[in-house]
């Protein structure tokens, strides 16, 4: 998987400068349903990334939030499943804390992926097995416990209050993307990050990779492992954390759905 690593450092980095220059020369934003927003750094993403991926890789299936979908990916052990930007609220907010995201798939399960917000700088890569790096500099989620796990939230959900029934059980802080989310639970920044709610595969797979690589844990929170390349590509839930903070997760988690 070393050159399959190296397509993907490269390709996300082409992307984001794609996803900067039309940040400077200013978003223009449409929805597609609700209040769900696209924006042209989406669609550059996206384009840089397809070509780049799957012209190095032309017989791997393709998932992604600004492709159509094609059924032809269920039949096929290799997908890359990608979120050209997660966090585009926070792209048109000027919130730094969206990020591009990548796993590539085999056989249901993500074995490397990579995380980048160009906002930030900051690259994350790995590989299950192999570990993972942040801008080039291993990085882990092997860290011990303190006093409270420390949990990456929704910003979107910290204001609807959803969280108010974790406060005391855990020190709480508001992060947008959440495969940010995931990438920093990988790079030892925070103990655990989860979504009581579906999540699409594109959200999350780049993430999950990395925490799975970093050494971590991530299941439903009902308990069960994540499968990829589904139809729909919708997971029930996710529960991502270090293997210290793996019980009391599991603990308080299991009290909020009773």
């Amino acid at each position: 998987m070393v050159r399959e690593l190296a397509v993907l450092e490269s390709a996300l980095r082409q992307a984001g400068a794609a996803v900067c220059q039309v940040v400077e020369t200013g978003l223009k934003t449409t929805y597609k349903t609700g209040d769900d927003p696209l924006t042209e750094a989406d669609l550059a993403a996206n384009r840089v990334l397809q070509a780049a991926l799957l012209g190095a890789f032309p017989t791997d299936g393709w998932l992604s939030e600004e492709t159509q979908d094609q059924p032809q990916r269920l039949g096929q052990q290799r997908v890359w499943v990608v979120d050209p930007i997660d966090g585009t609220r926070e792209l048109v907010q000027g919130i730094p804390e969206y990020a591009l995201s990548v796993a590539l798939v085999v056989d249901g399960q993500p074995c490397l992926g990579g995380v980048y917000n160009p906002a930030q700088e900051e690259l994350f890569l790995g590989q299950i097995g192999a570990g993972v790096t942040c801008n080039g500099l291993p990085v882990g989620a092997g860290h011990p416990l303190g006093a409270m796990p420390v949990v990456l939230a929704s910003r979107s959900e910290v204001r609807r209050g959803t969280w108010q029934r974790f406060e005391g059980q855990m020190t709480i802080r508001v992060v947008g993307s959440i495969a940010y989310k995931l990438a920093q639970v990988a790079a030892g920044r925070a103990d655990a990050t989860f979504s009581l709610s579906p999540k699409h595969e594109w959200d999350v797979a780049g993430g999950v990779a990395l925490v799975l690589a970093a050494g971590g844990v991530v299941i439903t929170a009902a308990g069960q492992a994540l499968e990829f390349n589904q139809m729909p590509p919708l997971l029930p839930s996710i529960l991502a954390t270090t293997p210290a903070a793996e019980a009391i997760m599991r603990q308080i988690i299991g009290t909020a759905l009773g």
